[in-house]
């Protein structure tokens, strides 16, 4: 019979009563575990709106600019859009061809020579690393609460078996009746690791793959940007 079927059986105390009646380092365990689950969900949660919303935007944007809409009206349309980095990327990319091109009434971008759009290309770079960085903020809590959290409940779980069997050596009652609440007790910090570990191991791995589908997007954005504005330079030659 398991500690939790003999508890109930025997009219034993509930979780909340394990609880509350744990010691101050079991208390400390289970308070600084649900701590960690509350921040992680709280990013989880964010972060998920933020990509999808992110995603959405991206699809909009490209669609509008792979179908050839001019620089200028993408640069109108992306006003709306915040949180797609590729967007991001444009607006940076825009901004920069603004102070480089040779004409100021004609389309912009039309005539750059190869140096300046070598310059475009290096800032795009540069923006590309920084919106990636921008993504991954807060996944490192994530990821450490995924690989910390079961072994702060481990401690929890030794912790409390070690001090059941410190009450049963000075009772000296050996009996599961005696030391089966601090043994569920115990338990307790090991499946509290789990339950904040867990979900931030999955979210974090999910976050990361679209990471990488989005830095994806944002490099063959830059390619396609760059060609277009040798292609103009082309034209004009």
């Amino acid at each position: 019979m398991s500690l939790a079927a003999l508890l109930l059986a025997q009219g034993g105390p509930s979780i909340i009563d394990l609880i509350l009646d744990a010691g101050p380092i079991g208390k400390f365990v289970l308070a600084l575990l649900l701590l960690a689950s509350l921040v992680c969900w709280g990013i989880i949660v964010e972060r998920y709106r933020s990509f999808r919303r992110a995603h959405r935007e991206t699809r909009s944007f490209l669609s509008r600019f792979h179908g050839g809409a001019r620089l200028a009206e993408l640069r109108d349309l992306s006003e709306k859009w915040h949180r797609s980095p590729v967007v991001a990327l444009f607006k940076a990319a825009f901004h920069e061809v603004s102070q480089l091109s040779m004409e100021t009434r004609a389309d912009v971008g039309r005539i750059l020579d190869e140096v300046a759009i070598e310059d475009v290309q290096r800032m795009i770079s540069r923006s590309v690393a920084a919106n990636t960085r921008d993504m991954e903020r807060s996944l490192t809590f994530l990821a450490t609460t995924a690989s910390t959290a079961p072994f702060i409940g481990l401690f929890g779980t030794v912790w409390g078996i070690m001090d059941s069997f410190q009450t049963i050596g000075v009772t000296g009652a050996a009996s599961m009746q005696s030391y089966a609440p601090g043994i569920a007790e115990a338990l307790i910090a090991t499946a509290a690791g789990l339950f904040a570990a867990i979900p931030a191991a999955v979210a974090y791995n999910s976050f990361l793959r679209q990471i990488r589908i989005m830095s994806i997007e944002m490099e063959e954005f830059q390619y396609d940007f760059i060609h277009l504005l040798q292609k103009r330079r082309r034209k004009v030659s």
